[in-house]
């Protein structure tokens, strides 16, 4: 199993709207995703999201990450800050994931 967890973190309430007009088509998408066995998002502060997911394994989850660059959600929010750390299988401690892994150009098809 690979799970994420961590914080969007908005620089403002205008990110802020957009984090939260766009987050229930995200949700339902990644929950939708092969290999998704749990994807949760809770607004813990006025422009702070805890995330925490988890996957089946490495395969389900880097495909997720993926495809997520292809929807309209990462397009909406790629400049809002992200802080995630992964951890895989009965490895304690994980690490942050790479700020360039999140960058809004590359991923598509289309």
């Amino acid at each position: 199993m690979v799970r994420l967890t961590g914080a969007l973190t908005c620089a403002d309430r205008g990110q802020a709207a957009r984090v939260a007009r766009y987050l229930p088509e995200h949700v339902a998408l990644s929950r939708g995703e092969p290999g998704c066995l749990r994807f949760g998002v809770v607004q813990i502060g006025p422009l702070v999201w805890q995330v925490d997911e988890t996957s089946v394994d490495a395969a389900a989850f880097e495909a997720q990450q993926g495809r997520m660059r292809c929807f309209v959600w990462f397009r909406v929010t790629g400049d809002v800050a992200r802080a995630f750390h992964e951890t895989e299988g009965e490895r304690a401690g994980g690490g942050p994931r790479p700020a360039g892994a999140f960058s809004p150009s590359g991923g598509c098809g289309s």
